[in-house]
Formats: C-alpha cells, structure tokens, sequence
C-alpha cells in the first residue's frame, strides 16, 4: 500500500509523536510500504524526518515528490526524491497543485493535519476523501 501527506505549512511539532504511532501502525498493520511526501512546509519537514527514522527499523520506501526539477545550483540533497513526468506538460504556476493530485491518485492512503476549512492541506484532504482514499487527520487524535 501506498501513503501521502497534506498538512498546514505551520504545523506544530508537538503533533510528531502521533504522527510517528500513526505510521508505525500503517508500516506494520496496514502493510503500507511506500510513502510519498511533499517539500513544502513544517508538516512534509515533520513526515519526512519520521520516514528517515523508521526506514532504519521498517522495510519501507518514501520520496519526496517534487513540484519543479532542481536547478544545478540547488544544494539541496535530492537523494530521496522524485519527480513525476506527468508535471512536465503543466504550467509552472500550477505544479505543486498537479503534483499534489498525482500523489493522491497513487496512493491509497493519506495522512493529514487539517484543522481548518481553508487553505491546500483541507483542499486536498477533501479530494482525497472524494476519491475514497483512507484518509487520517493527525488532528483529530
């Protein structure tokens, strides 16, 4: 099984620890194995991390999907990242919101912090939920 993440850029770190137990039981229960996260905010940042941690003690796989390619002078560290050609065909202006509806195609499951009605991270929480994906709000627990 396959797992995304939307959350508010500002997420608070005092939501981790959940997030952890939360997949944890996804790794473990769920049989999820395969993650894909986002670069754009403290909930991706926080995704991320725990991914990195838990790939060291779990058979599993994350990238972080990009929006745009890197140019040659980023020196940001892309060894776990994607990049979908799909997002090749789309405007600039509209890639982090293409690329975000690619990650909820392929995947089954999405993990999210939404604690209000507005902004991306309900944006798609809501598409996923009408896609029928599992969806789980960090938020709520």
């Amino acid at each position: 099984m396959v797992c995304t993440f939307f959350g508010h850029s500002n997420t608070p770190y005092t939501i981790k620890a959940t997030l952890k137990t939360i997949l944890i039981d996804l790794i473990e229960n769920k049989k999820v194995n395969m993650f894909y996260v986002g670069n754009e905010g403290s909930f991706d940042r926080m995704a991320r991390d725990l991914l990195k941690e838990l790939k060291t003690t779990h058979r599993i796989n994350y990238y972080v999907v990009l929006a745009y390619i890197p140019q040659k002078s980023d020196d940001n560290d892309y060894t776990d990242s994607i990049y979908f050609d799909e997002l090749n065909s789309k405007p600039h202006r509209v890639r982090i919101v293409e690329r975000n509806k690619l990650m909820i195609n392929k995947s089954d499951v999405v993990v999210t912090y939404v604690t209000h009605i507005t902004g991306g991270a309900s944006e798609f929480k809501a598409l996923a939920e009408r896609k029928g994906k599992i969806v789980i709000n960090v938020s709520k627990f």
